[in-house]
């Protein structure tokens, strides 16, 4: 066995520092050689993993539904609207829009950045008098319950750093997700559920979209029972629910006892916090057992939420399903849902791929704030809907009278947000003629982050963990709450 995996199986950081107290040399090299070793938990931290201290202030909201849109939705063609664009149809992005600013290797080879107007009609909506593409019919609708912000900016121009930064705070993989920190900080409502919850959809316009990770829904250096549990659209809805032929409720609870009793007695003699983690992450699952199959089981909604829904809502794993299936999690006491749906990366055919994306998610996306709305949950539910960066306005490939794509863009994007502690019927911030810079009240994502933890009653600041030697937070060392955009 080499050095490495026997500090790992035997050694915790209590019994290290004792045996190596006759030289601080030894310690330094145990660091490096597993570092997890030296993670260590935040002060106030109770036993089960949650923090007392928390809120920081009185909530306004008391759980997420995140409705993720993986690929990054165009902007200009769903809610910046930009009529002027067509009087430079064709033409080369002006330098002094672009700035020097970088652009991906996909249009980098390209001799011109012609710009691509969007061909999509654009009316205002509502008491707000939004501006809404016709692509989202349902969502003009609810105009007045949410918050549209159309000046994100991020600082990664490719996929996965941008999903990761948007999650973790970090476009470097290992941190902890959004979820995981709520998970920690907060807990869930209910104590037969998790308190992370997340699903995946495919857009029907890009069968074979952009992938994503589950270490986007990983706890990072967080203890590992706050990491995001995956709900599947067929067969189990968790896997390895179900118990195994022949084993019944009884003789499972008996082995998990078993295996509880001993699990106890690693712990007491090694002291090593993941031991704990695993007897807690066990009895989840049993409970699980009992509380999901109930709650996936959506027989029991009447046909009128399945028509608020849309058709695609009783197809398992589709992103109407999905999003029915957040209401009731959140309604029963899932602290975050996650939905990630696939399919926005649009790089050429946008036209008819955005009209397919807008099909899957606009209808289901706009019930779901309806239904939280009548149900009364919605002035207690924060609802998200937005990628991890935008696009440009300048045509990838051939630009032509009805078609075109776009490439990644940082620098400006949209968002929607409603519900629990958000200002409704708002449209907030504003971007230049080409909807490539931001010229009024930018977000950053750290600021979103912020944002969001702050309707949780959570200064963004103080939810902290120490891992390494360091306290470290979701949003680094920036984020400022976006005031204007509370209630």
């Amino acid at each position: 066995m080499d050095a490495e995996t026997r500090l790992r199986l035997e050694v915790t950081r209590r019994q290290f520092f004792g045996r190596t107290s006759t030289g601080i040399g030894t310690a330094a090299l145990a660091s490096i050689l597993s570092p997890h070793l030296f993670a260590g938990r935040a002060d106030k931290e109770s036993s089960s993993g949650i923090r007392p201290d928390l809120p920081h202030f009185a909530p306004k909201a008391k759980r997420v539904i995140f409705l993720f849109q993986s690929g990054a939705p165009a902007q200009m063609d769903l809610f910046d609207y930009k009529p002027q664009l067509e009087t430079h149809r064709g033409t080369d992005l002006p330098d002094s829009v672009r700035r020097g600013q970088r652009i991906t290797g996909m249009t980098s080879g390209q001799k011109t950045l012609p710009v691509a107007p969007s061909i999509f009609e654009f009316t205002q909506h509502g008491e707000s008098g939004a501006w809404v593409s016709e692509l989202l019919p349902r969502t003009a609708r609810i105009v007045d319950e949410i918050a549209i912000v159309k000046t994100l900016y991020t600082e990664a121009i490719n996929h996965d750093p941008g999903i990761t930064f948007f999650q973790t705070g970090s476009q470097q993989p290992g941190r902890p997700s959004l979820g995981s920190w709520l998970s920690y900080g907060l807990g869930s409502e209910n104590q037969d559920l998790p308190s992370f919850v997340v699903m995946v959809s495919i857009g029907k316009s890009r069968p074979n979209p952009q992938p994503i990770f589950s270490r986007l829904w990983g706890a990072g250096f967080l203890p590992s029972d706050h990491q995001g549990v995956k709900f599947r659209g067929v067969g189990d809805p968790v896997l390895y629910l179900s118990n195994p032929p022949g084993v019944g409720h009884r003789n499972r609870r008996r082995m998990l006892d078993g295996i509880g009793q001993l699990n106890r007695l690693r712990a007491e003699a090694y002291g090593d916090p993941e031991i704990t983690t695993r007897i807690s992450q066990y009895e989840m699952a049993y409970k699980m057992q009992l509380s999901v199959p109930e709650l996936t089981d959506v027989s029991n909604e009447p046909d009128h939420i399945f028509k608020l829904y849309g058709p695609d809502s009783r197809k398992p794993g589709t992103y109407a399903a999905n999003c029915l299936m957040a209401r009731r999690l959140s309604e029963a006491g899932a602290r975050f849902v996650q939905l990630y749906h696939r399919g926005w990366d649009q790089h050429k055919n946008l036209p008819a791929q955005i009209r397919g994306q807008c099909e899957d998610t606009d209808q289901a996306s706009a019930a779901l704030v309806t239904d939280l709305k009548q149900r009364g949950l919605l002035d207690e539910t924060l609802v998200i809907w937005g990628g991890e960066f935008g696009r440009t306005v300048y045509c990838q490939g051939r630009l032509t009278e009805d078609n075109y794509g776009r490439d990644h863009h940082p620098r400006c994007f949209t968002m929607w947000m409603a519900g629990g502690g958000i200002r409704p019927g708002i449209s907030y911030g504003e971007t230049d003629d080409f909807s490539y810079n931001v010229v009024k009240d930018p977000v950053h994502v750290h600021d979103f982050q912020a944002t969001v933890l702050h309707c949780l009653g959570i200064d963004h600041s103080r939810l902290t963990f120490k891992f390494q030697g360091r306290h470290y937070r979701l949003t680094d060392i920036h984020g400022e709450v976006v005031k204007p955009l509370l209630a």
